[in-house]
């Protein structure tokens, strides 16, 4: 194989890293409101905040309370029992509903 074959695949990574692809959680706007801080601390230490726009269309109010007990008990998300609520109600507002 010759040398500028096995550069290729490599130049494309460094074209995509360099276009702005990349994990900004400034690019992610969420629906302001007051419990958007407790989400943000929530939810952003183990994944991006866009997960919660592209989850949206598949949620209500039972499958966002699975999901953020899923994440608390599967996956160790460090949400306090008291802030589930709150998370829950913001998600299904803005991101879900009934």
């Amino acid at each position: 194989m010759k040398r500028g074959a096995q550069l290729g695949p490599l130049l494309g990574v460094v074209l995509l890293a360099a276009s702005g692809a990349r994990g900004d959680e400034t690019l992610v706007r969420l629906h302001e409101a007051s419990e958007l801080v407790t989400v943000r601390a929530s939810c952003s230490g183990c994944h991006s905040l866009d997960y919660i726009e592209m989850n949206a269309p598949f949620l209500k109010r039972a499958g966002w309370e699975a999901e953020v007990r899923k994440m608390m008990k599967a996956y160790g998300a460090p949400v306090p029992e008291q802030d589930v609520a709150a998370i829950v109600d913001y998600l299904t507002l803005y991101y879900g509903g009934e």
